[in-house]
């Protein structure tokens, strides 16, 4: 009985790896076939990002003697 009920996550488990390897086939298998060739994988459109600054970062503060002695 045991062997039978171990038996089913493992095979779940199985399953899954195939599921998210046939995903990951299906998303970068172009760029794996690419490199297996030597060849350079086609470029994927650049989009531009804003990068936002903020402004007023805090300094780090420095501890006092007494919570160094503690640490």
């Amino acid at each position: 009985m045991n062997a039978a009920l171990g038996t089913l996550p493992f095979l779940a488990t199985l399953w899954l790896l195939a599921v998210l390897g046939a995903k990951v086939l299906e998303e970068s298998g172009a760029k794996i076939a690419a490199a297996l060739k030597g060849k350079r994988a086609p470029m994927q459109p650049v989009t531009s990002v804003r990068v936002r600054v903020r402004f007023g970062m805090q300094r780090p503060m420095r501890a006092k003697t007494q919570l160094r002695a503690a640490a």
